[in-house]
């Protein structure tokens, strides 16, 4: 698994950037969960953001979805602000996400469930569906086109009419990432997205991401435990410990960085 578009620390500064972070700051009463955290994501390129448990990767991500609300700073994505934005606005504007712990609605089909992902694009409303206006009937066509284009690209034309909680884990997680993308997510927030997978689903998914980010012209910010996966794939890297920003750059000086390995990887630099 390897990066496919390998660029520099000086080009991918010069990249514009879909999302902006600058000083967010996070508290929980006296717990300072982001502590000025800024970065920048660059359009079109994957970027992975490390650090160990407790360090404030998810309490990012929960900002970023508008789950929680930040103190102090702000946040830009795409010309938006994201500060009071509720969280139908978000999908709206373009952010998509997974989640660590699978979100699936495991009764319903896996056809169905990416179908569920479309809402935030419909352009009729509740009482248009439930009267059956005009319009309505093209509009569900082609949110099952749309489903179904994506169940090919994630090659899950096999279990299409399957029920999610008949199938196996790694193939959950394939269909919680079309979910994601029914949106049709300018950025994709993926969140520990290889958790529970074993060493040969690691690098599919790895590949995938990669696949995604070409093939859809998606922008990924990907929180990841999988070191190898992320310095593989990300064109560059963000580490959090403690919840303020420790390095940020392309992956090959991270993963040198001496702060990284001495809170991360738990070691001393060479």
């Amino acid at each position: 698994m390897q990066a496919s578009d390998t660029v520099s620390a000086t080009s991918i500064s010069d990249i514009p950037s879909l999302l902006s972070v600058r000083g967010v700051g996070v508290r929980f009463g006296g717990i300072v969960a982001l502590d000025g955290v800024s970065f920048e994501v660059p359009q079109g390129k994957i970027t992975g953001l490390i650090g160990p448990n407790g360090a404030g990767k998810t309490t990012l991500f929960n900002c970023l979805s508008r789950l929680y609300e930040f103190n102090e700073g702000e946040i830009t994505f795409d010309g938006h602000p994201l500060k009071g934005m509720t969280r139908h606005r978000a999908a709206e504007v373009g952010i998509g996400r997974t989640f660590q712990n699978l979100a699936l609605f495991k009764s319903m089909t896996v056809l169905d469930n990416i179908k569920v992902g479309s809402h935030c694009r419909a352009q009729k409303g509740f009482l248009a569906h439930a009267l059956r206006w005009h319009g309505v009937a093209s509009e569900e066509q082609r949110i099952h086109d749309d489903a179904e284009k994506l169940i090919e690209f994630l090659d899950l034309q096999s279990v299409a009419q399957r029920r999610v909680s008949d199938l196996p884990f790694g193939t959950q997680k394939r269909v919680e990432l079309g979910r994601a993308l029914a949106s049709k997510p300018k950025l994709l927030l993926l969140d520990e997205p290889a958790a529970g997978l074993n060493h040969e689903e690691v690098h599919a998914l790895g590949e995938l991401v990669q696949h995604v980010r070409d093939a859809l012209h998606v922008t990924v910010l990907l929180v990841e435990h999988h070191m190898n996966m992320v310095m593989s794939i990300s064109d560059k890297v963000v580490a959090l410990n403690f919840g303020r920003k420790i390095a940020d750059d392309i992956p090959e000086r991270v993963r040198q960085h001496p702060e990284v390995i001495q809170a991360y990887l738990g070691g001393e630099a060479a």
